[in-house]
Order: structure tokens, then C-alpha cells, then sequence
């Protein structure tokens, strides 16, 4: 299985149907980025999981890392994956001098919340996500 495939079949566990084809236009760009990583998790020549992981720059903060997406394969978790996928990105956020990494994860997700905390993050905030699609004015 191609990244892209593999990233996408991990993406709809997730919650987030993917194509092969978006998964693959999306991952270039992050790949081709210095501000941006993707770490896989491999077993049998197989992903089983990933994570995402960029800086961020705000006006109103100092820079920090941010997990942009992480999942492990249903059939793969509470193994140890996650974590090693999770320190693998704090290695490369620390490597790039932020202070903190961030996290955002859906208020109904338990499990997710549970499993930051034992790996020592903390509640920052509670927020809502607006979105506004954008039409081409060309």
C-alpha cells in the first residue's frame, strides 16, 4: 500500500473520509514543507499509523507545535504505538526550539482525551472551530 493509500484508510478510522487522490494532493506540500512533519508507525510493511505534526506561528503567542492529525489503526492501539508516534513528534518540535505542542481533539473523544493526559498534556482551552468555504472568483 502506497502512503497516500494508507494515510487515507487511517484518515476514515479516524472520522475523515479521504480519497487516495486527496490524501496524496495534500501530502506533498506538507512533506516539501521544513515546517511540517508526518512520522508513520510501520508494521509487516504495513502503515498502521501516523501523525502530523507543523509549527506554528501566532501574533499573540510564542511559536508551538501542533499535532495536526494522529491516528493508529483500530486494530494496532494500546500498544505503545501512539506514544512513540507522539514523542517522535515532540523530538522534532523540541529539535526546532517551540516550548509546547498542542493538540486539538473533538469534545466526544474520551478515549483521545484520556490518552494526551497520561502523556502529560494539559487542557488549555475549550473553543469552537468555524469554517467558511471559499468559491473560486475567478
Amino acid at each position: 500500500m502506497n502512503d497516500g493509500a494508507a494515510i487515507a484508510c487511517l484518515a476514515d478510522q479516524l472520522g475523515y473520509p479521504t480519497s487516495i487522490r486527496q490524501s496524496e494532493l495534500r501530502l506533498g506540500p506538507v512533506l516539501r514543507s521544513p515546517e511540517h512533519a508526518v512520522f508513520v508507525a510501520c508494521r509487516d510493511g504495513e502503515v498502521i499509523g501516523w501523525v502530523h505534526v507543523f509549527t506554528a506561528q501566532r501574533l499573540e503567542t510564542d511559536p508551538f507545535a501542533e499535532i495536526g492529525g494522529f491516528v493508529v489503526a483500530e486494530s494496532h492501539r494500546r500498544h505503545g504505538i501512539g506514544r512513540q508516534l507522539v514523542a517522535a513528534a515532540e523530538k522534532w518540535a523540541r529539535e526546532r526550539g517551540v516550548a509546547a505542542l498542542r493538540v486539538r481533539s473533538r469534545l466526544n473523544r474520551g478515549d483521545a482525551h484520556r490518552f494526551y493526559e497520561q502523556l502529560g498534556f494539559a487542557r488549555y482551552k475549550e473553543q469552537r472551530v468555524f469554517a467558511k468555504p471559499l468559491k473560486n472568483t475567478d
